[in-house]
C-alpha cells in the first residue's frame, strides 16, 4: 500500500465517523453543550472541518472550500470568515450553531472531496516537501497531513463522546 493510500484511508475513516456522529441528530442535540464551557457537536465538527480545510488548502495552494464554495455565507456565523475555532472562547464556541446536520455534513463532505482530490494526486516524494517554515524543524507535507488526521480524529472522538453523553442522558430521563 502506498503512503498516499494510507492517508486517503485515514481521511475516509474520519468521514465515516463524522457521518455516524451527526446523522439523525436534531439541531437541539447538535448544538447542546453539556456545560456552559463545553464544546457542542456542532462546534467540534465545524472546527475539525475548518482546520482540515485551512491546512489542506494551504498545502495544496488552493482556496479554502469555506470561502470558495460559499459555506461561510451559508453558516452565517457571527465570526470572521477566517475563523477556524482555534483559540475560541466559550462564548465564541456558543455562536457556532446549525439548524440541521445537513449543513455540517455538506461542508464536511465538500472539504473531504477537496482533500481526497489533493492527496490522490500526490507521489510519495511530495510528502517530504516543506509546507511551513515557521516551525523548527520546518513542517513537511507528510507531517502536516498526519497532524490534520490526528486533530480530526481527536475532535471526532470528542464529538462521539458528547453524542453518547446526550443519548445516555436522554435514555435515563425517559
Amino acid at each position: 500500500m502506498k503512503a498516499t493510500e494510507v492517508i486517503t484511508d485515514g481521511f475516509g475513516r474520519i468521514r465515516e465517523l463524522v457521518h455516524e456522529i451527526v446523522d439523525g441528530l436534531p439541531a437541539r442535540s447538535l448544538n447542546a453543550r453539556v456545560d456552559p464551557a463545553a464544546n457542542s457537536i456542532t462546534w467540534l465538527v465545524w472546527h475539525l472541518t475548518r482546520i482540515q480545510d485551512d491546512h489542506i488548502a494551504d498545502a495544496a495552494e488552493l482556496e479554502q472550500v469555506w470561502q470558495a464554495q460559499g459555506w461561510a455565507d451559508r453558516f452565517a456565523l457571527p465570526l470572521p470568515a477566517s475563523a477556524t475555532g482555534y483559540g475560541h472562547t466559550a462564548r465564541q464556541v456558543g455562536t457556532v450553531r446549525v439548524d440541521s446536520g445537513e449543513l455540517l455534513l455538506g461542508y464536511y463532505d465538500a472539504v473531504h472531496e477537496q482533500t481526497l482530490g489533493f492527496v490522490r494526486g500526490l507521489a510519495a516524494a511530495d510528502l517530504g516537501r516543506v509546507v511551513d517554515e515557521r516551525w523548527d524543524p520546518p513542517v513537511t507535507l507528510g507531517v502536516r497531513l498526519v497532524s490534520v488526521l490526528s486533530d480530526d480524529l481527536q475532535h471526532a472522538g470528542q464529538a462521539a463522546f458528547v453524542r453518547g453523553l446526550l443519548e445516555r442522558g436522554a435514555s435515563e430521563t425517559a
